[in-house]
């Protein structure tokens, strides 16, 4: 019972220090090639939310997103 819960630890240990790798200072000079458009999660917002609208309405499943769709591209 004492190794599961040693090895536990140590998953939990190795995935935080993981996380912490991620984090950086940045220069002043550098944020702005990161707040470029193409640095974004999403470069296209507008666009990504059409996509996944017309996706659900094709595929005419629900629990995908918020909406529900026939296959029509109605609600």
């Amino acid at each position: 019972m004492m190794k599961l819960g040693r090895l536990a630890f140590m998953a939990i240990a190795f995935f935080l220090s993981l996380g912490v790798e991620g984090c950086a200072q940045v220069a002043p000079w550098q944020r702005g090639n990161l707040a470029k458009q193409h640095m974004a999660l999403e470069p296209y917002p507008m666009q990504s939310s059409f996509r996944g609208h017309i996706y659900g309405s094709r595929e005419a499943a629900s629990g995908i997103s918020s909406s529900e769709g026939g296959g029509c591209g109605c609600y």
